[in-house]
């Protein structure tokens, strides 16, 4: 099983940019965290940050092969058609995942063009969101889940 990670614009500044709202980890520390979920679940794990959209799009329709896809689009969230539309285009199971709850935040945050064709959302949770999406790529992937 393979998964691909992928974190837009400005999550390369985890760590550094307001801790207070987004904690301490950096990005390198939350991919060694998934990295250790994923040798412990048997899950071949690949990730990529950018701050360019073309370049996740690029990422999504990549013949890489991927069972699954984790994606924290960033505020291309709430601004993008064409990143929802490459999920759509290549039929891959994802989650949407958010470090904070973006449902208590500002008005704009709230919508998600990416809701309506994943899976799932985590959000809320910090770092633990990615480890929560992981293991549940893994389990529907992996019981064949229909839910």
């Amino acid at each position: 099983m393979r998964v691909l990670v992928l974190n837009g614009p400005n999550l390369n500044l985890l760590g550094r940019r307001e801790p207070e709202i987004y904690g301490l980890q950096t990005l390198a520390d939350i991919e060694v965290l998934i990295r250790n979920r994923a040798d412990a679940l048997g899950v071949e794990i690949e990730f990529l940050q950018s701050n360019h959209e073309g370049a996740l799009i690029d990422a999504i329709q990549s013949p890489g092969d991927y069972d699954g896809l984790i994606i924290n689009a960033g505020a291309l969230t709430h601004t993008s058609r064409a990143i929802p539309d490459a999920i759509t285009a290549v039929g891959i199971l994802a989650v949407e995942v958010h470090m904070t709850n973006v449902h208590a935040r500002e008005e704009f945050r709230r919508r998600s063009f990416l809701s309506p064709v994943v899976w799932g959302q985590v959000a809320g949770f910090g770092y633990r969101g990615y480890l929560a999406a992981l293991d549940l790529l893994h389990d529907r992937l992996t019981k064949a889940d229909t839910e």
